[in-house]
C-alpha cells in the first residue's frame, strides 16, 4: 500500500448471502494477491455512493480474493449487497492493529462473539485451524438473535466435527426445536473449564457485551492483560487524520481496532466517549 489515500480497483466475485440482512463479499484484487493478518479492516469505496471500512473476514491463507462481512445499515453497505459478479469497487487498506497471535500461541484461546462481531474473528479461527498444533484447547462462544442469525453455519460445523474447536452457541430467543442454549452469550463463561493464567480472550461484539464478557472473564481468573477486543466505532479516513473514530488519546484506526482490553476498558465503561 504505496498511497493510503488511493483505493485500489478490484472486481466481485462473488456476494454470499449469509443471512437475511447480513452477506459477505469475495474480492479479487487486480494484481492477484492481497495479505492482511487477522484483525485488521479495509475501506471499502462504492463509486458514486460512498466509503466505509470492513474488518476482513476471509482466511489470511487465501491471498487471490479478500472477503468482507457486513450487515445492511446503510446507503453503502445496501449498495454493496446489490453489487453483481465482476463489478468494481475500490478497497484501502489493510489498516490497524491485528488479534495478537503470538501471543496466543502456546496458551488456550477463548474466543467470545457477538452477532456479526464473529465476523472479525473468523480470519483468527481459519488462522488457529491451519496451525492448529501451535495452541491448546480452542473454545468458540458464539451468541446470535436466533438460529437463523447464525453466521457461516457449515464452517462451523466442519470445525466443530473436526474437534479442532469447541463451540458453544447460543440465541436470545429459539422459534421451534433449537439444541443450543438460550440466553446471552456472556452467560456461557461461568461454565467455562479454564487454566486462567494460561489461558487468552479474544472478544467482538456489541461494546456492552464486551464489557460484560471481559468482566465475566476476570471473575474467571484471566489477568486483564490476557483480554483483547475489537472496536470499529466512527472510522473515517482509516489513518488518524480526520479524528472522527478518537476514543480518549487512542485513534481507533491506528491504534486498534484490536485493543487490549486494560486501555480501553476505562473509557468503554463512560457515558458518550
Amino acid at each position: 500500500m504505496l498511497d493510503p489515500w488511493a483505493p485500489q480497483l478490484c472486481r466481485v466475485a462473488r456476494v454470499i448471502p449469509e443471512t437475511r440482512d447480513t452477506f459477505t463479499l469475495e474480492l479479487r484484487v487486480a494484481d492477484g494477491e492481497f495479505a492482511f493478518q487477522p484483525g485488521q479492516f479495509n475501506m471499502l469505496y462504492v463509486f458514486g455512493v460512498g466509503e466505509v471500512p470492513i474488518s476482513v473476514s476471509g482466511d489470511p491463507a487465501r491471498t487471490t480474493t479478500v472477503a468482507h462481512t457486513t450487515r445492511v445499515v446503510g446507503t453503502v453497505t445496501r449498495a454493496m449487497g446489490a453489487l453483481r459478479r465482476n463489478a468494481t469497487l475500490g478497497v484501502r487498506g489493510p489498516y490497524g492493529q491485528p488479534w495478537p497471535l503470538a501471543q496466543a500461541a502456546g496458551r488456550h484461546v477463548v474466543l467470545v462473539a457477538g452477532g456479526i462481531g464473529l465476523a472479525p474473528l473468523r480470519p483468527v479461527l481459519h488462522e488457529i485451524v491451519a496451525r492448529r498444533k501451535d495452541f491448546g484447547d480452542v473454545v468458540l462462544l458464539y451468541g446470535t438473535r436466533g438460529p437463523e442469525d447464525i453466521l457461516f453455519r457449515r464452517e462451523l460445523q466442519r470445525w466443530q466435527a473436526s474437534e479442532r474447536v469447541r463451540i458453544e452457541t447460543t440465541v436470545d430467543r429459539a422459534i421451534g426445536p433449537w439444541p443450543g442454549h438460550v440466553g446471552v452469550v456472556t452467560a456461557l463463561i461461568p461454565r467455562l473449564s479454564v487454566d486462567p493464567e494460561n489461558t487468552v480472550a479474544f472478544i467482538c461484539g456489541p461494546e456492552v457485551m464486551m464489557r460484560f464478557a471481559a468482566t465475566a472473564l476476570q471473575n474467571r481468573g484471566l489477568p486483564l492483560e490476557h483480554i483483547f477486543v475489537s472496536l470499529e466505532r466512527n472510522m473515517k479516513c482509516a489513518v488518524g487524520f480526520c479524528g472522527r473514530c478518537q476514543l480518549g488519546p487512542s485513534f481507533v484506526c491506528k491504534d486498534g481496532p484490536v485493543f487490549p482490553y486494560e486501555r480501553v476498558m476505562r473509557l468503554l465503561a463512560l457515558r458518550e466517549v
